[in-house]
């Protein structure tokens, strides 16, 4: 049963997985994700995800999860210095996640982007660990739409529980209200994961 969080809950309700959806958290006046890190939730979230709690953020969440050091890297301006709103395809890098478990390696998706700062940056050393260990969630693919370095859409921690992703999945769950049901199977991997067979 879903159970709403809130930015200033203290504790975590029980919960087996959290979703950091997008938005904009205290306006982004700051940085994005840099003032939100520091929410009192965040005080529980950040050792529960230690813990192997599966967390995936979105979007603004992606910046939050960056912001808090469970993922690395961040998210800056797109190169265009524009709002993206539209359709993308991405690439799923990897099964081994909590939340990419019901993909294919491979397998093209198309979901929703929505974003002024959605550029995924890091040093190259960062970059070149992330490619080793597996941890590139997503890739763009048919053209790089906010800059993102090496095409990244999202990437997740050495564990596979913590997973950042810039487009929106939960946009693209039913054709009827989005362009595909493709994100569905980030929600139906997560299942999986934190509810006994």
């Amino acid at each position: 049963m879903p159970v709403e969080l809130w930015h200033d809950d203290a504790r975590l309700h029980g919960v087996d997985a959290v979703i950091l959806p997008g938005g904009f958290s205290y306006g982004d006046y700051l940085r994005c994700g840099a003032i939100a890190r520091f929410a009192p939730v965040m005080g529980e979230i950040i050792p529960a995800a230690a813990r192997g709690l599966p967390v995936l953020g979105i979007c603004n969440g992606f910046q939050i999860l960056c912001e808090a050091h469970l993922l690395p890297g961040a998210l800056t301006r797109n190169v265009a210095r524009r709002f993206i709103n539209r359709d993308v395809r991405i690439r799923i890098e990897t099964a081994a996640s909590a939340w990419t478990s019901d993909y294919r390696v491979g397998q093209e998706i198309t979901v929703v982007l929505k974003s002024g700062e959605g550029a995924y940056v890091a040093d190259p050393a960062t970059l070149a660990q992330l490619e080793a260990n597996g941890q590139i969630l997503a890739r763009y693919v048919g053209g790089n739409p906010n800059g993102s370095l090496d095409d990244i859409a999202g990437v997740m921690s050495a564990a596979g529980t913590v997973a950042g992703l810039m487009p929106h999945p939960e946009h693209a769950i039913d054709p009827l209200t989005g362009p595909s049901a493709d994100g569905l199977a980030f929600f139906s991997s997560v299942l999986r994961a934190v509810v006994p067979a």
